[in-house]
């Protein structure tokens, strides 16, 4: 909770008082490594989640049916369900928890009234937005514009909790190589270091 605390104060201007009080008006739920949050097909009816611990991972089965991971969400990250413009849309994606999780989680109808009651969470929520949008155009920019070495070193030098966190076939699919590459690239590193 002091996470969401801490953004609120951030972000805002919100009153001690206030920011306690959309605290306690918050859904939070606890979810168990391997939940599948949403999958890839159906249509959702959360439009966001905000992780407080634990680590949820994105990913979508490509045309030949292989798992491809996308992103991984962690502590002080919101989780997008934005590809669903109507109700009748489906996610393009499925979101799994690879760890157990603490999630804040957000739907259209009690964001109106959050925003309704406090407009200053707006604000908040599209600054948030705009610094994961930015973070993820960064992270596509280096992906196309970089090798698989040069991939995983750029998640030891910014992301390095992931390196333990998950298990390494899906970070080799992040990283975009199998995992026999994945190994090979570690075993160079381990050996110039």
């Amino acid at each position: 909770m002091n996470i969401l605390l801490k953004y609120m104060s951030d972000f805002t201007l919100l009153s001690e008082e206030e920011q306690r009080a959309i605290s306690e008006s918050l859904r939070i739920d606890e979810y168990k490594k391997g939940k599948c949050l949403l999958r890839q097909g159906e249509v959702s009816a959360i439009k966001c989640y905000f992780v407080l611990k634990g680590c949820v991972r994105q990913f979508f089965i490509d045309e030949s049916g292989k798992e491809v991971t996308s992103n991984f969400f962690m502590e002080e990250q919101a989780i997008p369900i934005i590809n669903e413009q109507t109700q009748r849309d489906v996610s393009k994606y499925s979101f799994v928890c690879v760890e157990d999780c603490l999630l804040v989680v957000g739907d259209a109808d009690s964001e109106k009234t959050m925003y309704h009651n406090y407009p200053q969470l707006e604000t908040m929520v599209r600054k948030m937005m705009e610094i994961n949008l930015d973070e993820m155009q960064e992270q596509y920019r280096e992906f196309i514009n970089s090798t698989p070495e040069e991939r995983y070193t750029s998640v030891l030098r910014k992301r390095p909790h992931l390196i333990d966190r998950i298990p390494q076939h899906q970070l080799a699919s992040y990283l975009g190589i199998t995992p026999e590459s994945l190994s090979r690239i570690k075993k160079r590193m381990k050996k110039t270091n």
